[in-house]
């Protein structure tokens, strides 16, 4: 965001009335460097790695590279327990390299965003190293410490995403520090403005490097429930820690690094847990605290009492919140669109058809997710269809959400090993984190060295050599969307209406801007589907534009879909 950024407001038509900032035409590629590419055969993906497959991503189209964390780390959270904020860790390359990655991207036209993660640091960190010195330190404030409570335990019953207490005892002052994921990463305490002005100090030292952004990781939570920090507050499984300074803090962050900058500069806060209201209030323009935001709403959908219990696929109630989003923020605000990222399973496991229906289904989501109003995210792989992976053991996975939950639920739980194992499969975030499949070479070609992570054995059959020589490629098929975002103003701002919103297998919506109407038809499903008569009726003279099967003639009447067929026409 800059002081000259203007969101697109909308009238009940769709038309534009006021100028599109850049974004809402862009499409930004997220890369998890670790696994992305290896340069120099240590098994690890680096900088030299992104730098060397600049080219691909320029060919794909993206607008922008969203680079998950390079600082120097401990690796406790691969790379967002961060130890150091200005500078590169070894194991990526340098900050000489990162310059040379960035002059090469901006020369192709491509932006790098950095990932800010400043609810949290390592514990490595100087500043908690000096934090936890003493009772006095000057830097003691700038976490979150406190007694232990009135039976000489947690200040309260905050738990950790990644399993156990948010708190621990620290034995150098006999305080508790707040940590709301692994204890290898505390809490900054933002209500210090000596932390914010910090914070704000680093992301402007990136920005005059020539950095062209930042999303924000879980950038909501650097404002706390002060009042329910000492006290027995509500564990925040059940709910957000949150506070209401959130709006201060970003609004002030905007005024001390954004302000007066001249440029195109992106800002995307993660945020859990807010709602359709919130989003409003931090996406406003007007009242300059971020662009967009990312939001868990969708993707919570299929998890049962937890993440690692997975629900049945549903497509209705997961159309009526992707829609929700669509009509909330349609007036003002944005939205990010995705599907996949570091966090999440592959969406071609976890929403398709990943066996018999892999190319339908991948590219049936890709449609149906860009065609939607807000800036497309691309998490590496998804443009091949690369699918989830099923390790035969737990000593396999490298994830410490993983390895903590298994730990719990089997030693702690007495749960079986299978059936845990079976969620891991399902939704742990490694099946994100194997290795790119680049080639059917040894370690899918990502590395001459012995990855970090194995690679997903499927990879000889999937992979971006074999997909860009198919005739059905998928990554020819996200190079088409990208370029209707960039080329017609109707998939980038036009409105949004969902069609036959209870159907359990059809996704079916238009999208409408200055008299002209896209149809976007899906059948989300291994059988053949025969559309309502409604929807049927819209196809009479329509012009197809895009699909992922053979398209029947212009001026037809073709009311059935095949399985996972997606087609796009204009009316």
């Amino acid at each position: 965001m800059t002081s000259t950024d203007s969101r697109t407001a909308s009238d009940s038509t769709g038309s534009p009335a006021t100028p599109a900032a850049w974004w809402t035409k862009a499409v930004v590629y997220q890369v998890y460097p670790r696994s992305f590419a290896d340069s120099n055969g240590d098994g690890i993906g680096d900088l030299g790695g992104v730098r060397g497959k600049l080219d691909y991503l320029a060919e794909l189209g993206v607008d922008a590279i969203w680079l998950s964390p390079v600082y120097p780390s401990p690796q406790h959270d691969n790379g967002y327990d961060i130890r150091d904020y200005q500078d590169i860790d070894p194991v990526f390359g340098s900050l000489a390299e990162f310059d040379a990655l960035l002059a090469d991207a901006h020369e192709r036209g491509l932006k790098i965003v950095m990932d800010l993660v400043v609810n949290h640091t390592s514990d490595e960190h100087p500043w908690f190293v000096e934090s936890r010195s003493s009772l006095d330190n000057p830097k003691r404030d700038w976490y979150w410490w406190r007694q232990p409570g009135a039976a000489g335990v947690e200040p309260n019953g905050w738990g950790s995403a990644f399993s156990g207490p948010a708190w621990t005892l620290d034995d150098t002052t006999g305080e508790y520090y707040l940590h709301l994921f692994a204890k290898q990463q505390p809490d900054l305490n933002w209500e210090n403005p000596e932390v914010r002005a910090a914070v704000y100090a680093m992301m402007n030292w990136w920005l005059d490097r020539g950095v062209d952004g930042f999303r924000m990781d879980v950038i909501n939570f650097i404002a706390k429930q002060v009042e329910l920090v000492s006290g027995p507050g509500a564990a925040t499984g059940g709910g957000s820690p949150m506070g209401t300074q959130i709006h201060d803090y970003l609004e002030e962050m905007h005024a001390a690094v954004f302000a007066g900058r001249t440029g195109e500069h992106l800002t995307v806060g993660e945020m859990p847990g807010v709602s359709i209201d919130d989003a409003v209030l931090f996406t406003d323009a007007a009242r300059a605290e971020v662009d967009m935001i990312f939001q868990f709403e969708h993707v919570s959908l299929d998890q049962g009492v937890h993440k690692f219990d997975p629900l049945p696929r549903s497509l209705v109630p997961l159309k009526h919140s992707l829609a929700r989003w669509q009509d909330g923020l349609a007036e003002t605000g944005w939205n990010s669109l995705y599907l996949n990222n570091h966090d999440q399973p592959r969406l071609v496991s976890r929403f398709g058809n990943d066996t018999e229906f892999r190319y339908e289904s991948a590219t049936l989501w890709a449609l149906v997710l860009h065609l939607h109003r807000g800036t497309p995210y691309i998490y590496q792989g998804e443009e091949i269809g690369m699918t989830n992976v099923r390790f035969e053991s737990i000593e396999h996975y490298r994830d410490i959400e993983s390895l903590n939950h298994y730990r719990e639920a089997v030693e702690e739980f007495d749960q079986s090993p299978a059936s845990v194992l079976a969620g891991v499969h399902t939704m742990g975030r490694d099946n994100a984190r194997t290795p790119m499949q680049w080639s059917d070479a040894a370690h899918a070609g990502f590395t001459t060295g012995t990855p970090w992570i194995a690679a997903n054995p499927n990879y000889p059959e999937i992979n971006v050599a074999a997909d860009r020589a198919a005739e059905r490629s998928v990554f020819a098929f996200y190079r088409r969307l990208i370029q209707l975002r960039h080329e017609n103003p109707v998939v980038a701002l036009g409105a949004f209406r969902l069609l036959a919103a209870d159907h359990e297998r059809l996704y079916a919506f238009t999208r409408t801007l200055d008299g002209q109407t896209l149809l976007v038809l899906a059948n989300v499903s291994d059988v053949p589907l025969e559309l309502p008569a409604d929807v049927a009726a819209l196809l009479p003279g329509a012009e197809p534009v895009l699909a992922n099967y053979p398209v029947p003639p212009a001026g037809t009447a073709a009311s059935a879909l095949r399985p996972w067929e997606a087609r796009l026409y204009e009316l």
